[in-house]
């Protein structure tokens, strides 16, 4: 792997706003290994508040409350805010909680295609100065009752994890006929997007 320090050309390392391992390891796979601090959002007061909002729009929304608020407090850094919403027909998913929410959301996924919106708001000098949206969709194949029970045994703890309660860098690919976008996209940080972005402002090497 590159050393972060031969491509990155910010005065001081870049800085991720979110503890989101799968994010950081997609930056240092890509040779910037990023400094990581929480943006301490409250995502569903962001949400309430935001009222009217496409599923895309409440995405790139968090995405820029996150960017801000690390921001605020470090506003010499460049920073990456990064949300995801998985979107079923305009319905948004949360988080389940355990094994019977995850189960209650396969059994809504399965069969149907959904949409996973991945936003990304950069800061530079304190102001939040791009934000943008890559869009994946991905179609479970269905699933009786049994799939699911076995699925949900094989996925264990992880299934609370993710909004759709699967990961696909796990057992998760099993539940899908086909998958449409960008595998960066689907694990929620679009990088092509967002390298080009950073190349535009001077702060990649190449």
């Amino acid at each position: 792997m590159p050393h972060a320090s031969s491509l990155w050309r910010g005065r001081a390392p870049l800085l991720l706003a979110s503890t989101s391992p799968t994010r950081r390891a997609l930056l240092a796979s890509a040779g910037l290994d990023p400094e990581i601090r929480s943006p301490g959002v409250d995502e569903r007061a962001v949400e309430a508040a935001a009222t009217g909002l496409s599923p895309e729009g409440l995405a790139e929304r968090l995405a820029e409350a996150k960017a801000a608020s690390v921001a605020s407090v470090a506003p010499d850094r460049v920073v990456i805010g990064a949300d995801q919403v998985l979107d079923l027909d305009g319905a948004v998913f949360h988080k389940p909680a355990d094994r019977q929410g995850a189960a209650a959301h396969l059994a809504r996924l399965q069969g149907r295609t959904h949409a996973l919106h991945s936003a990304v708001a950069l800061a530079i000098d304190g102001a939040v100065v791009e934000r943008f949206v890559a869009t994946a969709r991905l179609t479970m194949r269905p699933l009786d009752v049994a799939g699911l029970d076995a699925y949900l045994d094989a996925a264990g703890p992880a299934v609370t994890g993710s909004v759709g309660a699967y990961q696909l860098e796990g057992v998760g690919i099993h539940l899908f006929d086909r998958i449409e976008g960008d595998h960066s996209t689907i694990l929620g940080l679009p990088l092509l997007p967002l390298l080009a972005r950073l190349r535009g402002r001077g702060l990649l090497a190449f």
